[in-house]
């Protein structure tokens, strides 16, 4: 039997990359899925290209209102929400001394405040419906440590952590599960503009830092999207009932905790 039959899920961010990876394989394991993305279009499109088991809805997790409608359209379409995956997040990298305001404000607002209010909204719902739920939140390797350039975006995956730790603590009374996945690098259309700013501040020829990141993965190579998919559908499942409040690195080796 598929491992998350007859279950459905909100997955933010997920019209491309890692969150549409992580519906292509929900929708696998019997689950239907909410491909919730600030881009409906391309959210559209990859509903259709998944097939019956995905639906589309417009999220913008920076604003309270959009994360309330998308959890208000999924719970009529879909007949209520088992399974979030708190993956909408933007990169961004500067020298201490030239991080600017307005970036580091649109960065926690995606990354932290979306997080945390998205799943809010969900376990409200989740402890109304009364059947319990599980809630994976999407940190980084980032999260464990300091980087030169990457303090803003390393401060929001440290903070997702935290949230991870402190509402499993609140929600497992509720029989809400939150737990989180700390990736390490993971290819993908993203890189372009992370291998830009290492370019920018440090010197690096296009595609250098790339490379380089790759290999010093104890694995041997970058990660991919489908390397996710597996602690995905764990932690989603009934065999991760009694995990609770645990970020799990899967990230080749990159960090040990």
């Amino acid at each position: 039997m598929p491992r998350l039959d007859g279950k459905t899920a909100v997955i933010t961010g997920a019209a491309r990359g890692i969150g549409r990876a992580f519906a292509e394989a929900y929708v696998r394991e019997g689950a239907r899925v909410a491909i919730a993305d600030v881009d409906i279009e391309r959210a559209k499109n990859s509903a259709r290209e998944i097939g019956d088991g995905a639906i589309a809805v417009k999220m913008d997790v920076t604003r309270q209102e959009s994360i309330d409608a998308a959890v208000a359209e999924t719970v009529s379409r879909l007949g209520g929400i088992d399974i979030l995956i708190n993956n909408a997040a933007i990169f961004t990298a500067a020298p201490i001394v030239e991080i600017e305001r307005a970036d580091y404000e649109r960065v926690f607002s995606i990354n932290v405040a979306g997080t945390l209010f998205t799943m809010q909204a969900v376990a409200r719902h989740m402890i109304e419906r009364g059947k319990g739920g599980k809630i994976i939140n999407m940190a980084s390797q980032a999260g464990r440590r300091g980087e030169p350039l990457v303090a803003v975006y390393c401060a929001t995956k440290a903070a997702v952590i935290s949230l991870t730790q402190s509402a499993g603590l609140n929600l497992i009374r509720h029989g809400i599960n939150v737990n989180a996945i700390a990736p390490g690098v993971v290819d993908g259309e993203h890189w372009e503009g992370v291998d830009a700013f290492f370019a920018k501040y440090e010197n690096k020829k296009p595609g250098q830092k790339k490379r380089e990141v790759g290999e010093a993965v104890p694995f041997g190579r970058m990660g991919t999207a489908d390397d996710l998919t597996g602690m995905a559908v764990f932690l989603a499942s009934q065999e991760a009932d009694y995990i609770v409040a645990q970020t799990y690195n899967v990230d080749g080796g990159q960090w040990m905790s």
